[in-house]
């Protein structure tokens, strides 16, 4: 867990100080357009006002929030280091989504075994660059930077490792850069930030979505024709603005019964909250399920209604049949997006398949009964969504 940044009396008297400090280690003033300005004040306001910080956990979110701003700067300062970098358009990238816990990153890396695709690598989300050869990435200090995070994170929640283990040199989410801009769903997930919230319910992420799209035209700018693979569980909320940027998409859509899938996240989210947080936890873990339902409950309808509209580019996964037969489920895929599977795709994706990478850090297990709803009212406040997809037969 990254604290290594001496956090200020009051955050929200800091954002002069943040941008000094980030200038200095970057070597950079410019941080791009505006646009991520009013969501940063709002979050550093919420950090005075909302969580109830140990002083590890003020350590903890300041160094955080530097860490993101200093990914902005330094995606801004490659770009301007790399003309052109934004000649080519991203052309039908493979995008994987649906509610957290339903097999996005059990898919997604799965597919990544095949060398055709390009993804976003976690050490690369937080430095934005054009990505080097595989072999050189041990050269970076920005690499080891992020290697030595993920080290400190699962020292600091060691169960974490087993809901959702990451590494330097693996694909993830896309959210990792759409945070940079400070409308993100993901500033509500590591502590209490009920204000913040509120805020950023009312926002718009187009601008988020239009520096995303940038960070990975640079990233991708050594290897522009090859084929996208991405994944993000956010976009389902934001599919009109992923087919903005990407008018070609092709959007794999998993679907797992809400009343597991949801309170997995909670209990993921939740770990980190004795380590930043003092007290609170059972009120906590309430609200957080009656808020992760009611936002996911409107994504998913949301994304129906977006899908309706671009047919022929979505394709809906339902979890059990992944689970039952990923190679079945991975040839319907490779149809719908227009590749053939080579024999050594199909040979190492099945090395991986019998593996089980996911459970090699042990089994991730919560209750439900923690959080303050049923199984039954999860469901309900999803609607039609469980019947629609049969998802208590899946």
């Amino acid at each position: 867990m990254d604290d290594s940044y001496n956090p200020p009396a009051r955050f929200a008297s800091a954002l002069d100080e943040l941008h000094d400090l980030v200038a200095r280690e970057v070597g950079t003033t410019d941080f791009g357009g505006a646009d991520y300005l009013p969501g940063l004040r709002v979050l550093l306001q919420s950090m005075d006002y909302d969580p109830r910080f140990s002083e590890r956990g003020r350590r903890y979110a300041w160094s955080t929030v530097v860490g993101v701003l200093k990914g902005r700067a330094q995606a801004i300062k490659s770009m301007a280091a790399n003309p052109g970098f934004d000649a080519h358009a991203i052309s039908s990238p493979v995008v994987i989504t649906g509610v957290p816990r339903t097999g996005t990153t059990a898919l997604h890396r799965l597919m990544a075994v095949d060398e055709r695709f390009q993804g976003l690598q976690t050490w690369l989300l937080d430095s934005p660059m054009p990505r080097p050869p595989v072999e050189r990435w041990a050269d970076y200090p920005a690499f080891h930077k992020t290697a030595a995070a993920m080290q400190a994170r699962y020292a600091a929640t060691p169960h974490k490792r087993a809901a959702h283990h990451m590494a330097a040199e693996e694909v993830d989410e896309c959210c990792l850069i759409l945070r940079q801009s400070f409308v993100s769903n993901l500033w509500n997930c590591g502590w209490s930030a009920a204000s913040y919230d509120a805020w950023w319910q009312c926002q718009s992420e187009a601008d988020a979505y239009n520096h995303y799209y940038r960070c990975m035209q640079l990233i991708g700018s050594g290897e522009p024709a090859k084929r996208w693979l991405l994944k993000n569980p956010g976009h389902i909320e934001n599919l009109d603005l992923l087919f903005a940027v990407f008018p070609d998409a092709k959007v794999i859509h998993t679907h797992r019964d809400p009343a597991k899938s949801v309170p997995s996240l909670c209990a993921l989210l939740l770990q980190l909250h004795p380590v930043v947080e003092e007290g609170r936890l059972e009120q906590r873990a309430h609200n957080m399920l009656a808020r992760e339902v009611a936002k996911w409950a409107k994504a998913v309808h949301k994304a129906q209604d977006v899908s309706a509209n671009h047919p022929g580019q979505v394709l809906d996964l339902i979890h059990g049949d992944f689970h039952r037969d990923p190679m079945a489920v991975l040839e319907r895929i490779y149809s719908f997006i227009g590749m053939e599977m080579t024999d050594s795709a199909r040979t190492g994706m099945a090395q991986r398949i019998a593996d089980k990478p996911e459970l090699q850090h042990g089994t991730h297990r919560y209750n439900i009964a923690d959080f303050g709803l049923t199984e039954a009212e999860v469901r309900e406040r999803f609607g039609d969504y469980v019947a629609t997809y049969d998802l208590l037969n899946g």
